[in-house]
């Protein structure tokens, strides 16, 4: 074979290896740099942890007097937001911002602690108090989910679930674990009470 022959066939060898790899670089062109995610809002992140109660009140992971706590927490940091803003002309300074940051983690942390404890609302369904108890919840989580809450309202309302509960229990203790007929009176009284005050709160106007 000749020197020229073998040169030719080489330079078609050489060839053969090079336009796989070319046509695949022009079909996948260059690669693309991912996009990056925008940073999560303070009133986005806000929303988030309302979700987060709004789940565990209805699911029963947290308690009336762990989600008025919660929603006490929240009311009071987003007044803490209001006034930095009216400080800075409507606006958050980095400082701010990053001051807010460290609180959300800190109420972010409390909320996973709570909704994972050992504490639970489990009101028996099979009773007419157990019902009523199990609706008067789900109302509020819907109300915090929606937006037709504010945690303040949440934090009261909560607040006043917290005391039919333990005054619930209370009577149970009192009558060898049952309630009496003017123990059930007293307290379908006090739920069509905090009934009507979860009415109102929702459709007050105030929204979160």
């Amino acid at each position: 074979m000749t020197i020229q022959l073998k040169s030719a066939f080489m330079s078609a060898a050489l060839a053969a290896l090079i336009l796989p790899a070319a046509a695949q670089t022009a079909t996948s062109g260059p690669a693309q740099a991912p996009t990056p995610q925008k940073p999560t809002t303070i009133q986005q992140r806000d929303k988030n942890q309302q979700d987060r109660i709004a789940n565990g009140i209805k699911s029963g992971e947290l308690t009336p007097n762990e989600a008025s706590h919660l929603e006490g927490q929240e009311q009071k940091l987003n007044n803490e937001v209001k006034d930095m803003r009216q400080d800075n002309g409507g606006k958050l300074t980095a400082a701010d911002k990053q001051k807010v940051t460290n609180q959300e983690n800190h109420l972010s942390r409390q909320i996973y602690n709570q909704k994972h404890d050992a504490q639970t609302t489990n009101p028996d369904p099979k009773t007419v108090g157990g019902q009523r108890a199990e609706n008067q919840q789900d109302r509020i989580a819907n109300g915090v989910k929606n937006g037709s809450l504010t945690p303040g309202e949440t934090s009261r309302l909560e607040n006043q679930e917290k005391d039919i509960h333990q005054e619930a229990r209370t009577m149970r203790q009192q009558n060898g674990g049952t309630l009496t007929q003017a123990d059930k009176q007293r307290l379908n009284h006090q739920q069509n009470v905090e009934s009507r005050r979860i009415y109102r709160a929702k459709h007050n106007g105030r929204n979160r």
